[in-house]
């Protein structure tokens, strides 16, 4: 294989690993919810991203050929994790109790929100 090749590809899995690492630090050390659901959502969409397109063009360039799975997931994976951050950011939003009557005025994102019905105990900071 040409060497060039096999340097984007290395890039690219580099690449996709800090982005994935990136997200999972993002999902464990951010404050509230609204900025655990962004970082995650973001920056591993595209780390794995990367590491299906490193993917599809190692197996295109290898002779065997782009699978249609490989393509299927990156379909996937760019359909539907920006709809599941977008619809549970609108469910939190709408389980707040403070929530804004006019599009003009922005709800806190530090505010948390509490479902007095969980038995669940409280977060510790």
């Amino acid at each position: 294989m040409n060497i060039v090749l096999d340097l984007v590809i290395a890039l690219l899995l580099l690449v996709g690993c800090f982005f994935t690492l990136l997200g999972a630090i993002a999902l464990l050390k951010l404050r509230d919810f609204f900025q655990r659901v962004h970082g995650p959502a973001k920056a591993s969409t595209l780390g794995v991203g990367c590491i299906l397109f490193a993917s599809i063009l190692y197996h295109s360039v290898n002779e065997s050929g782009v699978h249609p799975r490989e393509l299927l997931i990156t379909v996937f994976l760019f359909l539907t994790a920006p709809i599941s951050a977008h619809l549970m950011s609108r469910a939190a939003l709408s389980l707040m109790d403070n929530r804004p009557p006019h599009p003009k005025r922005t709800p806190d994102a530090s505010q948390r929100v509490v479902d007095d019905d969980d038995p669940a105990p409280p977060e510790r900071d």
